[in-house]
């Protein structure tokens, strides 16, 4: 997939939901992996020519594991022009060794989006930028339905009243395969997750489900968006 290809899978998705606003500062939240860094360089591609006026950062929040080493993401924000600060916390220790969580997926993500509000708020920024994918939308849809009995899925667009911080997910269109290979088109400086509960989750195993499906049903990735797009889950209803 090409830069292009990838803007306009985002620009739809910013006017649709009315993503962006004329003076947003809005901070990416990069997780090092493939979805946040091409999101990053879509957003600084995008701030070229977008009608409303907009600031840029990109924000790591390290959770303390070993051998996560985000210097060449720092190297790849100072090429592209984007200001890049890194939160060293130690989530990992605590959600691991002290909590010794069953399901720390949870607890994790808690942690870091609070880590994440935190530095926005020092920095003066009032949009989250998250990377998740088309692919993120529908496994969190049949999560959802499968562990918890209820039809729900994240926001296109957030409002969180305490922080005062607004997240948007542009990527919501661009499924996960047309991102990975943009990210090796691009050689985008992917970090390595050392997590010990990667690949060893229940989005997981929904993953792995939707992707038998697919043999039996064509186009089963836009037809559940579809279908999220015209139930009223909250949030869903494109702007007028």
């Amino acid at each position: 997939m090409k830069l292009q290809k990838l803007l306009s899978y985002i620009r739809r998705a910013v006017d649709d939901y009315g993503m962006i606003n004329d003076g947003d500062r809005i901070a990416v939240g990069v997780s090092g992996g493939k979805d946040s860094l091409a999101l990053t360089m879509a957003l600084k591609a995008l701030q070229r020519f977008y009608p409303h006026r907009f600031e840029l950062a990109a924000i790591s929040v390290s959770l303390g594991f070993e051998g996560m080493d985000f210097s060449p993401v720092a190297a790849f924000m100072s090429d592209i022009g984007v200001e890049y600060r890194i939160v060293n916390t130690d989530i990992g220790e605590i959600v691991f060794d002290e909590r010794r969580e069953k399901n720390p997926c949870s607890l994790c993500a808690k942690m870091r989006k609070g880590a994440l509000h935190d530095e926005m708020e020092r920095m003066g920024f009032n949009k989250a930028a998250l990377g998740h994918n088309r692919d993120d939308v529908t496994e969190t849809l049949l999560m959802s339905l499968f562990y918890e009995g209820r039809i729900h899925t994240f926001s296109p667009v957030t409002y969180l009243d305490r922080k005062k911080i607004t997240s948007v997910r542009p990527m919501i269109y661009v499924p996960e395969k047309e991102i990975t290979g943009f990210a090796r088109a691009e050689n985008l400086p992917v970090v390595k997750n050392t997590c010990p509960a990667d690949g060893n989750t229940k989005r997981e195993d929904i993953k792995n489900l939707i992707s038998e499906l697919k043999h039996n049903f064509d186009h089963i990735d836009e037809k559940l968006l579809g279908a999220i797009q015209r139930s009223a889950i909250d949030g869903w209803q494109q702007k007028e």
